[in-house]
């Protein structure tokens, strides 16, 4: 029997979590579907059965148990700020959502880790770091409303990366159910743990299709001292990366961003920001750094003015207070949510840094070349080899036929990233809707290996169904 296939079907599963939960933490609203049935991605409806809101450990084991014998599927739900269809419900699944499993449970100054729930809210980690007088990294765009075991689930990247990593290089430890509805506790925040294989990693990135985050073991840093950024204007791909290199060989950045004149043209009109300085020029690039003292501050200037007389930058700006600091990111961090109103077919891809300018080259060539008269807007983590390709829908355009001919952009876009031996996905994960292009950055015998993983942990095949691959 599986989810949705009749309503005496459906009755039977709402009614047994209900037992498990309580019909309180059952919702079947019309609403609850928009809201919890999917993440930020618009492109499939969601269509779920019930959304469920277990309070504990026990009652995600229950839910899965359950799961595998009446055979519906779980579809994992944390902040829901996916941009992959990772988080959709569109076949009657039970959406398994982790809103209220949101407590920091310990935390240990000597190691510096903190022992977080899956629901809690990234922010609230980052602030409670730093009243502990530490500091997590991992930083994006939706870092108010995404979840701890939802960034886990798709090992997420963001703005810091080039100085702190991924995700996956901040977890210390886990606790989760599997698709068998066993509870495993995987490397117990341990710094060196060489026994076996480390199943944690395993968990990490796997978007839900191996078993449920439950709990994380966090890892903390120090705080970074005198945060100061610079915006400077450059003329082309190639002076984006050569002012990259000479950065990044005589400092220590803790963040190289890139937008494009269309992002910030886009952000200053709707989000009532300033532009950094009057000069408009092609791209942009918005670099951090901790600036220590005097020294920090000659050399960031220094290497400017050489920049300058290279050619490779045209204007600049250096933020002088943390409100400035804190206007500068916005410029690059507010995209995504300005350009949002135009029902955009974003692009997650990657390559190795030094073919960056190529790259983008080459994929901007063909969107213009198809369609000419679409308006293309790049961003990205240059600084790790990581861009956004956004095309925004024309307001004429229905957004069916406009996600088609976008689809047939991506089989080109996906040639191109399989020529330079990039990912198709560098940190939204593949989900739904990168599901058809796996094959264009892993190899048939990879994904075999990665269903004989997931046949492992999951035989009944009940998590997050559908997702990456079939």
């Amino acid at each position: 029997m599986t989810a949705g296939s009749s309503a005496e079907a459906a009755n039977v599963i709402v009614g047994q979590l209900k037992e498990i939960v309580g019909a309180a933490n059952v919702r079947q609203s019309e609403d609850d579907f928009a809201t919890y049935g999917r993440d930020w991605t618009r492109a499939v409806e969601p269509a779920p059965v019930a959304i469920v809101f277990p309070r504990s450990v026990e009652q995600v084991q229950a839910v899965i148990k359950r799961a595998n014998d009446l055979g519906f599927g779980i579809v994992p739900s944390g902040g829901r700020t996916g941009l992959s269809g990772g988080a959709v419900a569109a076949n009657g699944e039970v959406v398994l959502a982790m809103d209220y499993m949101n407590a920091i449970k310990g935390f240990d100054p000597i190691d510096r880790t903190v022992v977080c729930e899956a629901g809690v809210i990234t922010e609230q980690l980052q602030h409670y770091a730093e009243e502990q007088g530490l500091f997590y990294p991992v930083d994006f765009a939706s870092s108010g409303s995404s979840q701890i075991g939802g960034n886990i689930a798709t090992n997420a990247g963001g703005i810091k990366v080039i100085r702190y990593g991924m995700t996956r290089d901040w977890v210390a430890g886990l606790k989760v159910v599997t698709g068998k509805g066993e509870v495993l506790e995987l490397n117990n925040g341990l710094l060196k743990n060489n026994a076996g294989y480390d199943l944690r990693q395993l968990f990490i990135g796997a978007e839900g299709t191996l078993g449920v985050i439950v709990e994380a073991t966090m890892q903390l840093t120090r705080q970074p001292k005198g945060l100061t950024a610079l915006v400077l204007g450059v003329p082309d791909f190639d002076a984006l990366m050569n002012v990259f290199n000479r950065y990044q060989a005589n400092m220590d950045l803790t963040a190289f961003e890139f937008f494009s004149e269309q992002a910030l043209q886009k952000v200053v009109e709707h989000q009532g920001l300033a532009r950094p300085f009057e000069s408009a020029t092609p791209f942009y690039c918005l670099l951090e750094f901790e600036c220590l003292n005097e020294q920090v501050e000659e050399q960031a200037m220094s290497l400017f003015e050489q920049a300058v007389e290279q050619g490779w930058v045209v204007d600049g700006v250096m933020s002088q207070s943390l409100e400035q600091l804190k206007n500068l990111w916005r410029l690059r961090e507010d995209i995504s949510e300005t350009i949002s109103r135009w029902t955009p077919y974003k692009n997650d891809i990657a390559t190795v840094i030094s073919k960056v300018p190529a790259f983008l080259t080459a994929v901007e060539d063909v969107v213009n070349a198809r369609y000419p008269d679409f308006e293309i807007i790049w961003f990205g983590h240059i600084g790790d080899g990581n861009v956004h390709l956004n095309i925004l829908k024309p307001d004429a355009l229905d957004k069916t036929t406009f996600f088609e001919q976008c689809s047939e952009v991506s089989l080109e876009v996906f040639d191109i990233v399989e020529r330079f031996g990039g990912s198709v996905s560098a940190e939204h994960g593949v989900g739904l809707l990168k599901k058809p292009y796996l094959k264009y950055t892993r190899s048939a015998t990879e994904i075999a290996a990665m269903k004989a993983i997931k046949l492992v942990f999951d035989p009944a095949g009940i998590m997050n169904p559908g997702k990456v691959f079939d």
